[in-house]
């Protein structure tokens, strides 16, 4: 299967992670398409002398990549291809996938108008009147493919004259629209991804009204009976609320509105969320508070371990508000939060469900390192929607947070929300998405509309189509998947553990 994904910006670890996972996954071909924020990238033979200024100076990242070739510009208005491919292995294979990626950048240049572009003897990349217009370097381990080319649609060409690039000092750099060549990113993305002959193709919208809700149900609409949850307040949940507000403690079962607090609270489960109740995004579908939040309670941590103490749980699931306000996003309490719980209950699998941290490599390690027993954090929405569903987030990053999970060693987990717009075939192409990072556990739920100002519904999934997904989700190598109209994050969280732990 070759897969196709336009990511929108994306900066480049996150990017790297993306990649390196789906090179390890080696299952299908991919071929991922984006943009980079300001950033030099010093290849494993550069030399330092071809970076001539500060990159901080112009608001641009230097980081060391393990592609070959010397140093390069990467920014906006640049076309980065990233083919993760299997390369036929024997004499020759560099060359020969070199002159693979180069041709699939002349072949649509071509297919745009611009037939005079080439190859130059010696010089890897693409040329046009004796002006590079598309850097290519790339790696290739194990028979497969990282790293591509950077096509220059329409950059600020002053950046290159921060550098000397590829470490050629006699030849000029150049872009499409220097060359007379007037298209948008959107019709350089086309004639690649046609070029290339994608069997599925996802790409992030290219305008927020691309990513909204046509005709949604009205927010009157009736519940189907399988959308529909019968309220039973026993004892048991009513001795579990009388818990949490003795301990001080917030639940996402309540915050969120979750249709299954009913159920799980009678069966004294619970999902503790941590770090505040109010949250520093306003993500389209969420019920959580979102004024701005308050300081840290050093004592949450305890609290939290004395109700999994007190409840005799096997399995705890802690949650939290994304804190974008913090300089670790909040990952230091989820450290602290699993420490409390092994010191007081040993026997207890701890399962976390955490934002993105905004990517930071180090504030995911904190929580990486302190062993959660199942990693969560979920996608929530396919590539097209999430500007609208999750404007403060990322497809990219999201994947590339569960990427680095999955090679820290641990059990990865996501979620996805359905009932916003997206089509079957896009949920499948999510599916593929996380499973081709290494995903073991997924989840798939029924959009239900907290109030009339958040995002509407667009339709009912049928528990028959929650079905075929799942089949689909097995069929794809998933330890588990749990999908239903009522499905949340949380839901059989236990059950769902052991089948990928065992």
């Amino acid at each position: 299967m070759r897969r196709a994904r336009w990511l929108g910006r994306v900066r480049y670890r996150d990017a790297h992670a993306l990649q390196r996972a789906l090179w390890q996954s080696g299952t299908d071909d991919w071929l991922l398409l984006l943009e980079h924020p300001h950033v030099y990238t010093l290849g494993v033979r550069a030399d330092l002398r071809h970076v001539l200024v500060p990159p901080a100076d112009v608001g641009a990242e230097l980081v060391r990549a393990d592609r070959g070739g010397d140093v390069t510009y990467h920014g906006p208005g640049q076309l980065v291809g990233y083919p993760v491919v299997g390369v036929p292995p024997g004499p020759g294979s560099t060359p020969n996938h070199v002159r693979a990626v180069e041709q699939l950048v002349i072949d649509a240049l071509a297919d745009l108008g611009l037939p005079g572009a080439r190859r130059s003897e010696g010089y890897p990349g693409v040329w046009v009147n004796g002006r590079k217009v598309c850097a290519v370097g790339v790696r290739i381990s194990r028979g497969r493919s990282m790293h591509g080319f950077a096509l220059n649609v329409h950059p600020d060409m002053a950046m290159f004259g921060h550098i000397v690039p590829c470490g050629i000092a006699d030849r000029e750099a150049t872009s499409l629209h220097a060359e007379g060549l007037d298209v948008t990113m959107q019709q350089v993305v086309d004639a690649v991804v046609r070029c290339w002959g994608a069997d599925d193709r996802q790409e992030v919208a290219w305008h927020r009204e691309d990513a909204l809700v046509v005709d949604p149900l009205p927010v009157a609409a009736r519940k189907p009976e399988w959308a529909r949850v019968h309220a039973t307040m026993g004892p048991e949940y009513r001795d579990l609320k009388k818990r949490m507000r003795r301990l001080d403690l917030v639940t996402v079962c309540e915050e969120a509105g979750c249709p299954n607090i009913f159920e799980c609270w009678a069966d004294g489960t619970a999902t503790f969320m941590i770090n505040g109740e109010r949250c520093t995004r306003a993500c389209g579908f969420c019920l959580v508070d979102t004024r701005k939040p308050g300081p840290l309670d050093a004592g949450e941590p305890d609290r939290v371990a004395q109700a999994v103490a007190d409840m005799h749980l096997s399995h705890a699931v802690v949650t939290a508000v994304a804190r974008d306000d913090l300089p670790d996003g909040g990952a230091a309490a989820f450290a602290a939060t699993i420490e409390a719980i092994r010191r007081r209950c040993p026997g207890t699998a701890v399962e976390v469900l955490i934002p993105d941290c905004k990517g930071d490599p180090e504030a995911l390690a904190t929580i990486f390192d302190a062993r959660p027993d199942v990693l969560n954090h979920n996608l929530e929405t396919v590539a097209r929607l999430q500007r609208v569903v999750r404007p403060s987030a990322s497809y990219a990053r999201s994947l590339a947070v569960l990427a680095r999970s999955k090679q820290a060693g641990l059990v990865t987990k996501s979620g996805i929300i359905l009932g916003m717009g997206e089509t079957e075939d896009e949920v499948l192409g999510a599916l593929a998405d996380l499973r081709g990072v290494g995903v073991d556990i997924v989840t798939l739920g029924q959009y239900l509309r907290p109030t009339a100002d958040h995002l509407p519904v667009a339709r009912w999934w049928t528990p028959e189509e929650f079905d075929r997904l799942r089949d689909a989700g097995v069929r794809m190598g998933f330890a588990h998947v749990e999908a239903s109209p009522l499905t949340r994050s949380s839901y059989h969280a236990k059950q769902a553990a052991a089948l990928a732990i065992s």
